[in-house]
């Protein structure tokens, strides 16, 4: 809470909102609220009104789901996709959770979906991308449509494709999967692609087996990466396999060829011709905050570098940070 604009105001009051050690020491708060690097601090007039909060960046990115098997199986969809800028008090612990990729699918099993990713904290609104949602294994017991998460999974033998943006969320999350057609009037239909935050995952037809949808850029790293692409879904004997959208997708392939989803993008898993799947890909959070308010305060083992007045932690697996 910020300080009071008028009245009494004391060093506690200074600590308790800025923090520092006990005994307090004044010059511990150079450079806090409206106090000036150097020389004499004058209480009410550097402090009144003044607040430890800062504006914080997140993007939070969820795993990528496991592409299906068999001749026409359908790809994983990408990990959903989350910006969010809010504003953080001083001393609140955020807490940071990471997806992790789906399984792979097997002949008995689609692609298994891929995990949640989120930011929570007290005063926070809780940020939560969605988990891929699987590939179709083209076998009939198990459905053959794509399963639905953050980007939708490809589906297999005419059927529908898995719904991207669930549970839906404004801006979107992710897209579709594809879906799978057949122009012979016979369910042949070849794999659809896993839906990616950037596009709709291809459709998968007598022709060819639908690509990944493209992923999303961003750069709160400092570096322009980019996230979130759905995996290539699986053709057939002259039937060309789908290749991995932009951004940690994976290609459809065969047992020892077929491509997971890259690991801390989010990537959908592409499906496989044979008998061995590929899973998604991890997710990633990132925090970005001014370098000014950097606490070093964390857990998880996050990377932490500076790019420009800004400090940024990438987390590759679940922590928190203290602000």
């Amino acid at each position: 809470m910020p300080l009071p604009n008028s009245g009494p105001i004391s060093l506690l009051d200074i600590q308790n909102e800025f923090g520092g050690s006990t005994p307090i020491s004044l010059s511990e708060y150079y450079g806090k609220g409206n106090a000036p690097n150097s020389g004499a601090i004058d209480l009410a007039g550097d402090f009144y009104g003044t607040s430890a909060s800062y504006s914080v960046n997140f993007l939070v990115v969820a795993g990528g789901a496991g592409g299906g098997v068999s001749l026409n199986a359908g790809a994983g969809g990408a990990g959903g996709f989350r910006t969010s800028t809010q504003t953080v008090d001083g001393g609140t612990v955020i807490s940071v959770t990471v997806g992790g990729g789906g399984s792979a699918g097997t002949n008995n099993s689609n692609g298994g979906n891929g995990g949640n990713s989120s930011i929570s904290g007290s005063g926070l609104t809780t940020i939560t991308s969605a988990g891929g949602g699987g590939g179709a294994t083209n076998k009939g017991s198990l459905g053959l449509s794509g399963l639905n998460g953050g980007c939708g999974g490809g589906s297999t033998q005419g059927r529908p494709a898995g719904s991207g943006n669930v549970p839906s969320v404004s801006p979107s999350q992710g897209n579709n999967g594809g879906g799978s057609v057949s122009t012979t009037g016979s369910n042949t239909g070849a794999g659809g692609g896993g839906g990616g935050k950037g596009n709709v995952g291809g459709t998968g037809s007598n022709s060819g087996a639908g690509n990944g949808g493209n992923g999303a850029n961003n750069a709160l790293t400092g570096s322009n990466i980019t996230y979130c692409g759905g995996g290539g879904g699986a053709g057939r004997g002259g039937v060309p396999e789908g290749s991995g959208g932009s951004g940690g997708g994976g290609s459809a392939g065969g047992t020892n060829n077929v491509q997971s989803g890259s690991a801390n993008r989010g990537g959908g898993g592409g499906a496989s011709t044979g008998n061995g799947g590929a899973g998604g890909g991890s997710g990633r959070v990132v925090i970005q905050v001014p370098t000014a308010n950097f606490t070093g305060t964390t857990s998880g083992s996050p990377s932490v570098n500076t790019t420009g007045s800004n400090t940024v932690m990438i987390f590759n697996g679940s922590g928190s940070y203290t602000a």
